[in-house]
């Protein structure tokens, strides 16, 4: 059945009306990856002379991908500047994540174990530099990118957010931290935690949502914090499966008490049995 001339000439129309340009995610997703490697992976040639071909190269693609949102050269260039201006304190940040990872999980062996396996660590990079460019209003890219790393990793690290330094995401899956989220300086979370809103009302999109976590708080798995006035006070320890919507003073201990009871199951009672 062919596609009628009206539906196409919708299509056509929306896209020609869109105020935003499109960016080519399989282009996008390598600019990533490009610069993940040359920042931290080995590579066949290490010598100053290709790290700054591949650099040169990296930014040629970068220029590209904001020029298609801009339309404006002189605004691009400034951008791409700002943003390689910005990559040498983006990459010390990221040294310290990874030394945190190195110290703190005593499953890692090494730096270069870090960087070649833990999927922790590449979403904290997704989020580095496409907070960067959130910071330098890029429009619509930082989400695309952001989205690759969740899509990759299944963290969802919203580029807005504001983390400090050293931080370190064990495993990692199923995490989600939202637009507004503030979080201090050597905070730790685990699998499966949500920093989230309490409400979720589009009036509230410019209001702050999402909670504070402030230094050297750890955040076991399955936790969820929500709320935008809620804070957890320094060095403390958020337990698993906990469910917390106001402040937590400094130097506590939240956790679940749950009961579990084993029994012999030769005689489970009719009620329990079930067939699926």
């Amino acid at each position: 059945m062919a596609i009628s001339d009206q539906l196409i000439q919708r299509i056509h129309q929306t896209k020609q009306n869109n105020i935003h340009g499109f960016f080519d995610k399989i282009k996008t997703k390598k600019w990533v990856k490009d610069l993940y490697e040359t920042l931290f992976l080995p590579q066949s040639d290490n010598t100053e002379d290709q790290l700054k071909k591949n650099f040169e190269a990296i930014q040629k693609t970068l220029y590209d991908l904001i020029n298609i949102v801009t339309g404006d050269k002189i605004l691009t260039e400034k951008q791409v500047g700002k943003f390689f201006e910005a990559l040498p304190e983006l990459y010390d940040q990221l040294v310290l994540d990874a030394k945190s990872i190195l110290e703190f999980d005593p499953a890692a062996d090494s730096l270069e174990e870090v960087y070649l396996a833990y999927p922790g660590f590449f979403a904290t990079y997704v989020y580095r530099i496409s907070h960067q460019l959130w910071i330098q209003e890029v429009k619509i890219l930082p989400r695309v990118i952001s989205e690759y790393a969740h899509s990759k990793t299944g963290i969802d690290i919203h580029p807005g957010a504001t983390i400090g330094k050293s931080f370190f995401i064990d495993h990692g899956t199923g995490i989600v931290i939202g637009e507004t989220t503030v979080i201090g300086n050597n905070v730790k979370i685990y699998q499966g935690v949500t920093l989230g809103a309490l409400n979720v009302s589009k009036e509230k999109a410019h209001q702050k949502r999402h909670p504070n976590i402030e230094d050297d708080v750890i955040i076991y798995s399955g936790a969820t914090i929500l709320g935008g006035e809620t804070t957890i006070g320094r060095e403390s320890i958020i337990g698993g499966n906990v469910w917390v919507t106001q402040d937590v003073p400094a130097n506590s201990l939240v956790y679940h008490k749950s009961e579990i009871k084993i029994k012999d199951n030769s005689s489970l009672p009719e009620s329990l049995t079930f067939v699926i």
